[in-house]
């Protein structure tokens, strides 16, 4: 490890035994994948029964790319959206700890933003639904999880 990465890598180590042992922080179970790189976590989201996503396949929702990587604020750049639907607070800053970023995707399965989506079918399906126009976006997402358990 380079002495650079010494300080990131002492808090990160202090932030991983926090939560793990933290009993007050439901649905997050976390630990690293190979115990010499603390830069390298092993996380289990327990996302409640009523949530619509998930396991594999990567699922069909607003926030999340075709590749399986999240959109969400506090992870993108600190700087102004040059599409104005961010504000520079709202994006990540030093305050944020891996808990906060896993609070906030927890958070992104159970109420996506569907204003400045990474699937842009999605969303479009998602806010049709919420405003009573259609149950496609429902359908797709119960497709995805049959899937994901091998049904179909």
């Amino acid at each position: 490890m380079a002495t650079s990465s010494a300080p990131a890598a002492s808090l990160l180590k202090r932030q991983l035994k926090e939560m793990q042992a933290g009993k007050d922080i439901p649905g997050i179970s976390c630990g690293l994948v190979n115990d010499n790189n603390i830069f390298e976590w092993e996380v289990m989201l327990m996302i409640s029964d009523d949530c619509k996503y998930y396991g594999d396949p990567i699922p069909f929702h607003p926030n999340i790319y075709e590749n399986g990587k999240l959109c969400i604020s506090i992870l993108h750049p600190p700087e102004e959206d040059e599409y104005g639907y961010e504000a520079a607070s709202e994006r990540w800053s030093p305050v944020q700890t891996p808990e906060t970023i896993l609070l906030s995707t927890i958070s992104l399965f159970h109420s996506p933003n569907d204003e400045s989506p990474a699937n842009v079918e999605a969303a479009r399906m998602f806010r049709e639904e919420r405003e009573g126009k259609n149950k496609d976006f429902r359908r797709r997402c119960r497709k995805c999880v049959r899937e994901s358990l091998g049904e179909d």
